[in-house]
């Protein structure tokens, strides 16, 4: 028992601590997992997960996957699904078949896979996965359309590959047995319907359920998660992996029908999901025996890079042929597609299935699912962005700022701020007080910002940064509070001073964004000062003008805002922290229009010239 908390305590360890390196240096975090996991398992022995678990090892998994699905399902909204869904559906009506088609064939003349095997192995290689695509997508800045595609594809194909293989793993048991085609996929085909019945008849049930008060607040997560998995298991026993459709679809119907108490939930389930994906990861590639690597032969190499550079390339070109999805994005699409989670867990499943019908490939599946996950995973995770700059469909590179509200004050924070080449965008219900921000030639998006659609709308994945700083103090907080757990919570801020958990009549400190300035102005300072000729500085510092000699040229009751690295990365003095000002920075500041005047000020070697320059 001991052994197991140890492992478990390892393996999270591992996952949410790789989860962590990969956000500090932006190298791909389903890179830095299954090194991990392969380290700590086969390598180090410090990792034995089928000794640790057991029978438990497989249902777990199982679970995990479906848990994961379910929660990428509940990301998937029909509004986008509207601007996208051409290439979605032709990526899925016609890149499943093919792609099957086409893996198949390389399976078994590249591979020498015997048919049974190279078909069953082909059906599940049409998944990519969300438990891999979406970490790559959230450290890669790739362009809105081509990641919604991705995540899509990755989604709905995942339970679509599933079947895929129990289809034909079904075809020939049953084959041997003296039965056809007819007999096999027509009740494999009613399964599939009877889960994804039951999968939206289980959303319907809780999306009427919880607006009605019938689920306690408190309950409604662990409700939910037991929904999950019992759907799941319901459908895995009318038909093997059915369960996958049954979750995927759950999720999806869920995300359309607009139930407005779970959007309490959604941080609760990313963070579950990055937990879960995280833990799946370790263990499936520590699960890994050299012994199923030593049956590696040199063609299955060629299969792979037949995977790479023929199987998918194809597959998604000849699906997206005379669509209006620009070549740039179909090049990129064709060569994303990293498999990762399910591929293994379901050749591994079928491979013990195989080798009792008698099929003697089937037992290399493993180590083949494995090949195919750790080629797809770092060729395609170390070259996503490399890939994304050179076919131009990369986002914007510096981090971007997003100003709600727009006001006299933020319009001027705006200007100074796009001067300064970072990506703005300034936000506001009401199309008339934008007017002043548009004649600027400012980046605006006319709408309101807590509306559900704006995220279907505004691409806010540029934005790592978010300002509220309307008139009203209560609606700044309303949208930090909104916007943290996307964004970060040190990463919203808001006018005025930050909130007193003391003070019965303040608002809580819990709630709201952090301080703008160190001084805690707001609103109604902010405007008066504008109006008594207060203006934005950016003073940039060198090696022979630092943070000390920009004090002295700025007026004495200047406030400084924030800190500006090369990069574009954004550094705001706040009551509870100040950035440390290198040589390089730009620092933007809010001060009145008078400088302040040093008597008897030393002048070092070149300052005078740097002062000049920082007045700008």
């Amino acid at each position: 028992m001991e052994q197991q908390a140890l492992v478990i305590a390892l393996i999270g360890i591992l996952g949410i601590g790789a989860q962590w390196v990969a956000w500090r240096t932006g190298w791909p975090a389903i890179v830095l997992m299954l090194a991990a996991g392969v380290i700590s398992g086969p390598v180090l022995g410090l990792i034995d997960p089928e000794a640790a678990f057991g029978d438990l090892l497989l249902p777990m998994v199982s679970i995990g996957v479906a848990l994961i699905l379910f929660e990428g399902g509940l990301s998937l909204d029909f509004r986008e699904l509207r601007k996208y869904g051409g290439g979605v559906w032709r990526l899925v009506l016609i890149g499943v078949p093919l792609g099957w088609l086409l893996g198949s064939l390389a399976g078994y003349h590249i591979a020498g896979l015997v048919w049974p095997v190279a078909i069953l192995f082909a059906g599940i290689l049409v998944v990519t996965g969300p438990t891999v695509v979406i970490p790559l997508l959230r450290q890669s800045n790739v362009q809105q359309r081509p990641a919604a595609l991705l995540k899509w594809e990755s989604i709905v194909n995942d339970p679509l590959g599933a079947l895929c293989a129990v289809v034909t793993y079904e075809y020939f048991r049953y084959a041997a047995q003296g039965q056809g085609m007819i007999d096999v996929v027509p009740p494999l085909i009613i399964a599939a319907l009877v889960a994804a019945a039951i999968g939206y008849a289980a959303a319907w049930v809780i999306a009427w359920a919880f607006p009605r008060g019938l689920v306690p607040e408190f309950l409604k997560v662990p409700v939910l998660l037991v929904a999950v998995v019992g759907t799941f298991v319901l459908c895995n026993a009318i038909e093997h992996e059915a369960g996958l459709v049954a979750v995927t679809v759950m999720g999806i119907a869920l995300a359309n029908m607009h139930v407005t108490s779970l959007r309490s939930i959604h941080p609760f389930k990313q963070n579950i999901a990055v937990l879960l994906v995280s833990g799946i990861f370790i263990i499936l590639s520590a699960s890994l025996d050299w012994a199923q690597f030593r049956q590696f032969e040199w063609q299955f190499g060629l299969f792979l890079g037949a995977l790479l550079f023929v199987v998918r390339p194809a597959t998604v070109l000849i699906s997206l042929l005379f669509s209006d999805i620009p070549w740039r994005e179909r090049l990129f699409l064709a060569w994303i597609a990293p498999r990762g989670i399910v591929l293994v867990a379901i050749s591994g499943l079928f491979a013990l299935r195989l080798s009792d019908l008698g099929y003697g490939d089937g037992s290399i599946l493993i180590g083949l699912s494995f090949a195919v996950v750790v080629t797809t995973i770092v060729a395609h995770g170390f070259t996503a962005n490399l890939v994304a700059r050179w076919l131009g469909v990369r986002g914007e590179t510096r981090p971007g700022l997003l100003i709600v509200g727009a006001t006299p004050w933020t319009i001027a924070l705006a200007r100074q701020m796009h001067e300064l080449k970072t990506p703005v965008m300034v936000v506001d219900a009401s199309w008339g007080r934008l007017k002043p921000a548009r004649a600027a030639g400012l980046p605006t998006y006319h709408g309101e910002i807590l509306n559900e659609a704006t995220e279907h709308n505004l691409d806010l994945n540029p934005f790592q940064v978010l300002i509220a700083a309307s008139e009203n103090e209560a609606y700044n907080t309303l949208v930090c509070s909104e916007f943290a757990p996307e964004i970060g919570t040190d990463s919203v801020y808001q006018l005025g001073e930050g909130g007193d958990n003391e003070d019965h009549r303040s608002l809580p400190a819990s709630l709201m964004g952090r301080a703008l300035f160190a001084s805690g102005l707001g609103a109604a300072d902010v405007h008066q000062r504008q109006m008594d000729g207060w203006i934005f500085r950016r003073t940039k510092l060198s090696d022979q003008f630092n943070i000390d000699d920009a004090k002295e040229v700025l007026p004495e009751a200047a406030n400084m805002l924030l800190l500006l690295k090369p990069g574009g990365k954004m550094r705001f003095f706040t009551h509870a922290s100040a950035p440390e000002p290198q040589a390089g920075d730009t620092i933007v500041s809010f001060s009145p229009p008078g400088k302040k005047q040093i008597e008897n000020a030393k002048t070092k070697p070149g300052k005078q010239a740097a002062k000049a320059a920082a007045q700008m």
